[in-house]
């Protein structure tokens, strides 16, 4: 029997296995008998008329197969099956000019580089004239400004809008409680100014967006992606191809990590990767999931390997190759990427030649956006959470669920309320009445959306979404109510 490895996102519709032994000839059956088994599963990774979906990646012994025949392509009992969802030697970039030459200060500053022999003064001259992108200030912005600083890059511009919260502080490790409320442009710098007082700092106080990033880009030899959604991260990687800018890529999820540089001499981009991102909501972000405090900081640290190898030019870059990270067991594998020559973006017969719409392509609402017209309908089905409290204190007879993990539920709880986890809803519908008046809350509103649409389809007529979530809970009923 083949072993199927399934992915932190996924785990969800396997009764939480990481691993699942299944039989079959082919990647094809193999993939058949484990959707048979988990038939909830079978709709996350396959289209409704049998095809894989495109931010699904199935490799076989670390073997991309994306663009060979999954249905013909044997699978023997001694492989291993990986299923990769989507979850957000170099060549010199920079010639040092002569205005990077190293002043007494910096040859003891960066002593430790310069008898290095693949580094020394003119390694370190091309850093001074290097010119860095990061996109975000936060988890993966947080390792990178500091040893990017650190390693004597001469100008850094950083984009981000965001402001520090105290929820930032467990991994976001530039940023100090002294922070909490400044902008995260103006912590990250003074901390990176702090380290490095040579290094030009370029503040980018915006939202990288189809309008602005051509012109934000253009000027930097190469762009680290720190990005934590869907939309930035395709928006990011257009724009690097579009520009001829290496894509220094990485993103967490709980306990794993990925890490690759796209859109580089030829290899392929993140479009090749994941054409297509998957749909709002199947993959939750880090505020919904939770991420490893320490996480980012392994994942930014190998970005910022990689952004000063190619700098340099030394080494063998992680240019068509996937580095996944498993904190848990400690581990590191390598999977090989392909260039999709069909790529929309980089492949030969390109469709892409501009920005698009990347919330639109992500399904995803911009943030502000006012919510159209046609979206009037699932609104309906939301409630207020002093709606909610006033039921409660009127002694309504309606049934309260709460739909978070149980180490979410331990944190903080509505009392009145049931705990039945998002994955476990759909097996245990026989538990509610059809007829009754049901609430659905998570942490945000967002799982509990899902489970109110999962409700509705089963024939449920009277299910509410909890608008907001506990935090709106904490925010507007009950201030004792610790927020997370």
């Amino acid at each position: 029997m083949a072993k199927v490895l399934i992915p932190t996102p996924l785990r969800v519709f396997t009764g939480k296995q990481d691993a699942v032994s299944v039989s079959g000839g082919t990647v094809r059956e193999v993939l058949d008998e484990l959707t048979a088994q988990y038939p909830d599963l079978r709709k996350q990774i396959f289209t409704e008329d049998g095809k894989l979906r495109s931010f699904v990646n199935v490799y076989i012994n670390d073997e991309d197969i994306r663009y060979l025949s999954k249905d013909a392509t044997a699978a023997k009992e001694s492989d291993t099956i990986s299923l990769v969802p989507s979850i957000a030697g170099g060549s010199t970039l920079a010639a040092p000019p002569e205005e990077a030459t190293l002043s007494k200060d910096e040859i003891l500053r960066y002593s430790r580089h310069l008898i290095i022999p693949e580094v020394g003064v003119e390694g370190q001259q091309k850093l001074k004239a290097a010119k860095v992108l990061l996109v975000g200030a936060g988890g993966l912005g947080a390792p990178l400004g500091l040893y990017l600083a650190a390693a004597g890059i001469g100008r850094i511009g950083i984009v981000d809008f965001d402001v520090v919260d105290f929820t930032n502080l467990q991994r976001q490790v530039i940023h100090s409680t002294a922070d909490v409320g400044r902008k995260k442009l103006d912590s990250a710098a003074e901390k990176m100014q702090g380290i490095n007082p040579h290094l030009k700092i370029v503040k980018h106080e915006t939202a990288l967006s189809s309008e602005n990033a051509l012109d934000i880009l253009k000027d930097y030899d190469l762009v680290v992606d720190g990005t934590d959604n869907f939309p930035t991260r395709y928006l990011v990687n257009d724009a690097c191809v579009l520009l001829g800018k290496p894509n220094v890529y990485g993103s967490i999820f709980r306990f794993e990590g990925q890490a690759t540089v796209f859109a580089y001499e030829g290899g392929p981009c993140y479009r090749c990767l994941y054409p297509e991102p998957p749909p709002p909501g199947l993959v939750p972000s880090c505020a919904e999931g939770g991420v490893l405090g320490i996480l980012p900081g392994t994942i930014g640290l190998i970005q910022a390997t990689e952004t000063v190898k190619l700098i340099l030019g030394i080494g063998e870059p992680l240019v068509g190759r996937l580095l996944l990270y498993d904190a848990l067991g400690m581990r590191f594998r390598e999977l090989k990427l392909r260039k999709n020559p069909e790529c929309p973006v980089c492949g030969e017969h390109r469709t892409i030649t501009r920005l698009i719409d990347y919330h639109q392509f992500c399904g995803v609402p911009q943030p502000g956006a006012a919510a159209p017209v046609q979206e009037t309908k699932v609104n309906e089905g939301e409630i207020e959470v002093t709606e909610v409290k006033e039921m409660l204190d009127r002694g309504d007879n309606f049934v309260l669920i709460d739909v978070r993990e149980p180490h979410e539920y331990k944190i903080c709880n509505i009392p009145a309320a049931k705990l039945i986890p998002l994955g476990e809803v759909p097996q245990r519908l026989n538990e509610l009445d059809k007829n009754a008046d049901i609430v659905i809350h998570c942490k945000s509103g967002m799982r509990s959306a899902k489970a109110c649409g999962i409700l509705r389809q089963a024939g449920f007529q009277h299910v509410r979404n909890m608008k907001g979530g506990i935090l709106a809970w904490s925010d507007r009923v009950d201030p004792s109510v610790p927020k997370y």
